[in-house]
């Protein structure tokens, strides 16, 4: 289920992008801004009928409290009724109770708790993931290029099982796998503040 294509799961790409390689005492904080038009939330769920797609609504925040890549916090919003599968009776089924149940929680989201570097252009993100009102620990693992430059992309990839979110059902005469991969695409630029510092 292509489910986080523009609506959520999950690019630091263009947070982290603006990274600097070395610290240098610098007044106030990152701040970045991410590209709408050209970031996206996808998903993807393997099944005898291909499901896949993005969402159409969606918000991300990649927000510091100094230069410092640790002190990074994602947060991902999506709309859960945009969900675009290219099926009108796809999307339907989605929405549905059985799946994201989006009339009785809209949103599904994802909050960053822990940054950890693990390597030049490698960054996971440890957090809260949230669906149908279910909240677990999940984690998004995203590779920043760009960095330094002061604009870049964060493309990452977090997957979860739909069955540990009450996603037991499936779709009428289609076999669909319990693993859910979210795909985050996101650019942007810093616009204020020094640059992040990534540890060499």
């Amino acid at each position: 289920m292509n489910w986080m294509a523009r609506t959520t799961v999950v690019a630091l790409s263009v947070a982290v992008l603006g990274l600097a390689a070395s610290a240098t005492p610098a007044q106030g904080v990152p701040v970045f801004e991410f590209n709408h038009a050209e970031s996206a939330v996808k998903f993807n769920v393997k099944a005898s009928v291909a499901i896949a797609g993005t969402f159409d609504k969606w918000d991300a925040s990649l927000t510091f409290t100094s230069p410092d890549l640790a002190t990074a916090v994602l947060d991902i919003k999506i709309q859960a009724a945009s969900v675009n599968s290219g099926s009108g009776m796809k999307d339907g089924k989605l929405k549905s109770k059985d799946f994201f149940d989006a009339e009785h929680d809209p949103l599904i989201t994802f909050h960053s708790t822990k940054v950890t570097q693990t390597g030049p252009n490698t960054v996971d993100l440890d957090g809260d993931f949230t669906i149908r009102g279910v909240t677990k620990p999940e984690k998004l693992t995203f590779t920043v290029t760009g960095k330094g430059t002061g604009v870049g992309e964060l493309t990452g990839t977090m997957a979860f099982d739909r069955k540990d979110y009450g996603m037991n059902k499936g779709i009428p005469f289609v076999t669909i796998a319990d693993r859910v991969e979210v795909i985050v695409d996101l650019k942007g630029k810093r616009v204020s503040g020094p640059p992040v510092v990534f540890k060499q």
